[in-house]
Order: C-alpha cells, then sequence, then structure tokens
C-alpha cells in the first residue's frame, strides 16, 4: 500500500513537471515553431537523460534495473512511432478545425487510455475508477471550454481524436514497458520522437537557427518531458495505465494556474468547478480498493524487485539483498491482498 501511495506521488510529480511547460512554452511558441518545439522538448529529454545515466553509471556500475530486451522491442518502437504520428494527427485537425473543438476533443485521451487498457491490455477497472474518469474528463473538459459559440464536429475533428487514441494507446505501450529502467525508455522515446519531429520539421521548412531558444527549450525538454516520463513511467509500475494517466491529468490545471500568475490573469468561474470536479475525481481514483483471492500463473521476466514484496521468493546462488535486477521464475501462488492492475496483477 505505501509502494502505491508513492506511486502516487511520482505521477503528480510528473503531471506538476510537466504543468509548468505550458506557460513557457506559450512564450517560446512565438520564436519556435509547434513542430520545431516539439522535436526540441523530446530532444532535451532524451539527450539531458542519456547524459544522467551516463553519470550514474559511472558512479555506480553495477544497474538494479533491467534493460530492454529483444521481447520488448515491437512495444519500444511503436512508443516511437505513435508519439511521432500524434503531433502530426493533432496539427492537421488544427488546420482543418477551429482551436477550440481541437482543445476540447485533446480531452479524449484520458478515457482512451482507460479503454484501451481495458480492452486491449485487460487492465482491471473498478467503479470508483470510472467515476474518477468520468469527473476528470468533465473536468478537463470544462477547463478548456471558452465558449459554445463555434464549437462544431467536422473532419478535422476526427484527426484530434486519432491523435487522443494514439496518445491513449503509447500510454498502454509504456506502461508494458514499465517494469524496465525508465531512464532508458526516456532516452529511446526522447531521441527516437524527436529525431522524427525534427526531421519532420526539416521537411515542412519549419526550422530555425536561434540557438539561444533552441538551448532553452532543450533544457526545458529535460525537466518537463524527461523528468516527469521518468517518473510517469515508474508511477505506471504500480499503479496500471488507466490510474497513472488519471492522475496525471492535473497536469493542466498546474499548467492553467501557473498562468494565472505568470500572465497575472483572473481565475475564471470555469477554473473553479473545474478544480472542484478534478479534487473529487482523484478522491475516487484514491479510494479504488482492489482485494479479493487471485493466481499468479508461473511466468520468467526480468525487472528490478527485492524479496521481501511477497512476490518473489526465488533462491540465489549468492547472497543478495535489497533491489536488484536479473531473469528470474515466479512459481504458481494464489493469495489475496490489495493491489493494482501492474505488471505482476494483469488478471
Amino acid at each position: 500500500m505505501q509502494k502505491q501511495k508513492f506511486a502516487v506521488f511520482q505521477a503528480l510529480l510528473a503531471a506538476a513537471l510537466f504543468g509548468i511547460s505550458t506557460p513557457l512554452s506559450k512564450l517560446l511558441l512565438s520564436h519556435l515553431s509547434p513542430i520545431m518545439m516539439a522535436a526540441l522538448l523530446y530532444l532535451g529529454a532524451g539527450s539531458g537523460m542519456l547524459v544522467l545515466r551516463l553519470i550514474i553509471k559511472v558512479n555506480k556500475p553495477l544497474s538494479k534495473e533491467a534493460g530492454i530486451a529483444r521481447k520488448d522491442l515491437p512495444f519500444t518502437i511503436g512508443m516511437v512511432l505513435l508519439d511521432m504520428s500524434a503531433p502530426i494527427l493533432l496539427l492537421v485537425g488544427l488546420t482543418t478545425t477551429a482551436a477550440a473543438n481541437v482543445s476540447l476533443l485533446s480531452n479524449f485521451e484520458i478515457a482512451a487510455t482507460a479503454f484501451l487498457a481495458l480492452w486491449l491490455f485487460k487492465e482491471t477497472i473498478g467503479p470508483r475508477l470510472w467515476t474518477a474518469i468520468i469527473l476528470i474528463t468533465a473536468s478537463s473538459i470544462l477547463l478548456s471550454l471558452k465558449d459554445l459559440q463555434g464549437l462544431s464536429f467536422s473532419a478535422g475533428s476526427i484527426f484530434v481524436l486519432l491523435a487522443c487514441l494514439c496518445w491513449g494507446l503509447e500510454n498502454n505501450f509504456t506502461k508494458m514497458l514499465s517494469l524496465k529502467d525508465p531512464m532508458q525508455i526516456v532516452v529511446i522515446k526522447g531521441l527516437g520522437s524527436g529525431a522524427g519531429s525534427l526531421l519532420i520539421a526539416f521537411v515542412t521548412k519549419q526550422m530555425t537557427a536561434d540557438y539561444s531558444y533552441i538551448l532553452f527549450t532543450l533544457i526545458l525538454g529535460f525537466f518537463a518531458y524527461g523528468l516527469s516520463i521518468l517518473f510517469y513511467v515508474r508511477a505506471q509500475r504500480d499503479l496500471g495505465a488507466a490510474r497513472t494517466s488519471a492522475y496525471y491529468a492535473v497536469a493542466p490545471f498546474i499548467g492553467v494556474g501557473l498562468s494565472f500568475i505568470v500572465a497575472k490573469e483572473p481565475i475564471t468561474s470555469n477554473f473553479i468547478i473545474a478544480a472542484i470536479l478534478m479534487i473529487f475525481g482523484a478522491y475516487y481514483a484514491a479510494r479504488e480498493k482492489h482485494d479479493h483471492q487471485h493466481r499468479h500463473e508461473a511466468l520468467c521476466h526480468d525487472h528490478r524487485h527485492h524479496h521481501g514484496d511477497g512476490h518473489h521468493s526465488h533462491v540465489h546462488a549468492d547472497f543478495t539483498t535489497g533491489e536488484h535486477s536479473h531473469p528470474h521464475e515466479h512459481e504458481t501462488i494464489q493469495h489475496a491482498h490489495h493491489h493494482a492492475p501492474d505488471m505482476h496483477h494483469k488478471h
């Protein structure tokens, strides 16, 4: 239970780090094109995390984390391709539909993540979490809704919904990799998606040569994307895709809150009502309980673990204490305890 509370904290921290990027990104967009900026944010995340990972490896050569293996490549490649595709679809939608529509429909990502987690990945979602997802989605819609006039469904809206589906599927793919080294995941996601977006910016002639803004965006990418993704992946280990996405949905509130401070704009009634809905949504997400007799089938995999969690009782040839990583086998076991739909509880 303590582990899950820490995972919730990491999900909220990931949301906070991403949330700070919103007001800063708005300032940078006056000097950088959207595709170029997306590329730099991802590249800042990947390159910064690569440097940090190398520094840690020099000081601590024995890693406790398991690296991505060949069998993980389908999810890894899919994660990068979906991260590249989603912004393109969103931009296509933005060119053919109103900005208000795009902002409103983008909130579909939360629901898409949950539905795909349930449908494709058989993740358990209880009534309280469904209530939380509905409240959080309604809250996000209210936050993005400024004017009912001009809202309509068009062909461009289809592209926005497809972008949300891409991000929802990408969230679930990332969850399938969440037992692996999170730093390695950020490096691959950042450099892969960043390089792809940079190529798109080059082809569409949206490159820029203002090096001071490029450097600042790379630094912002490391904190707002790199560290955010790192904590997000770690949270997914213990919470699953749907729950992590629900907690991560507080990011827009942090961004809007900072915008009020930076731009000194008055706090709107929409923001207050949306915040109340978000609080109730977070409450129901936190109150989600899942405790029953369940069976673990025999399994062999590799990830960071310790021998005091009731799931790792294998014996080592040499004495090993604390957290470590190596290929290990799980014997068939049946027991009951409070758990979330993590990678050890996929029933």
